[in-house]
């Protein structure tokens, strides 16, 4: 039996708030909790969403960068950022409630922009963003994926993990970082080329012979990881295609599929985050509608672990 998907909310916004004029976000990318706020990244802004997470308000833009794309979806399609994933870094003296980090597909050579943002001790978001450019992070990995299409990521204990969404069958992979060298590169202090621990090929079958991919992922306090996953009818990364189906997987610390299920109403869900209580895990979900006259969803089902686990 497949999960049960409810949609929860539209991803409204504030009359007057974004700088188009538009009533509500359509293309939610990326996903991450920070206290009692959710964070939304969008893959063709260079805004987050904000929102409380049981808060009915319209969501708040935080601008990451100077500057708009073109309003055109043609032009504003080859020109974005295509910001895919969004994670939570652990706290610094220059962040004493962390930073979150915007990480670029990586699938045309423009999408190797990454954005870190600073977050008060109040989780909210402080100054505009810093641009990073992501080759150190994706040189390692950029010759091994043909393309390279980084659609998940989220720190897992002392690790950084990247989801490379295939659009083949077993094209996903999950890849691994030290976080310490990841930040040490991010303040400055480590040069050069970030060499990937490890590199695993993750095979999540097909839908109507059409590959499912990762669309993002979210860690558990025992080491495991949730993730979405759908299948797009599409030949490559640029392309977008029919949805024909989604799922929710869970998957060991060392990467492999431990359950995965679909999901119904059938949703192009592109951001995850997970709260566990007892051996259920709660999970939020937004969606991507590949319609810019379609506001995109907050929504939630729930899996059931294997083992009890402690809330996060």
């Amino acid at each position: 039996m497949p999960l049960h998907y409810q949609e929860v909310r539209k991803l409204s916004l504030a009359p007057g708030s974004h700088p188009r004029e538009l009533s509500f976000l359509s293309a939610a990318s990326g996903l991450v909790r920070v206290r009692d706020k959710l964070y939304v990244i969008v893959d063709d802004e260079v805004h987050l969403g904000v929102f409380r997470v049981d808060g009915e308000e319209p969501l708040k833009l935080v601008r990451l960068f100077d500057g708009d794309l073109p309003a055109l979806p043609r032009k504003r399609k080859k020109l974005k950022p295509d910001f895919e994933a969004v994670l939570l870094l652990p706290a610094s003296d220059e962040s004493p409630g962390g930073s979150l980090l915007a990480l670029g597909s990586g699938s045309r050579p423009n999408r190797f922009v990454g954005a870190l943002a600073s977050l008060d001790a109040h989780g909210d978001v402080h100054g505009l963003a810093r641009a990073i450019d992501l080759k150190p992070l994706y040189a390692d990995i950029f010759e091994r994926f043909d393309p390279l299409n980084i659609e998940g990521a989220f720190v897992a204990g002392d690790e950084l993990v990247l989801l490379q969404r295939g659009v083949t069958v077993g094209g996903s992979a999950a890849i691994r970082y030290d976080l310490s060298k990841v930040t040490a590169w991010l303040a400055g202090r480590r040069p050069g080329a970030l060499p990937a621990s490890s590199v695993r090929r993750v095979d999540l079958g097909a839908a109507d012979s059409i590959a499912f991919g990762f669309t993002d992922g979210a860690a558990l306090a025992d080491g495991t990881w949730v993730f979405s996953a759908v299948a797009e009818n599409r030949d490559d990364s640029y392309a977008d295609g029919p949805c024909v189906a989604a799922g929710i997987g869970v998957c060991s610390s060392d990467d492999v599929v431990r359950s995965f299920e679909w999901l119904a109403p059938t949703r192009k869900i592109e951001g995850i985050e997970a709260s566990v209580i007892g051996t259920t895990a709660i999970l939020s979900l937004v969606t991507d509608a590949d319609d810019p006259d379609q506001a995109a969803e907050l929504g939630t089902t729930r899996i059931e672990l294997r083992g009890a686990m402690p809330p996060r």
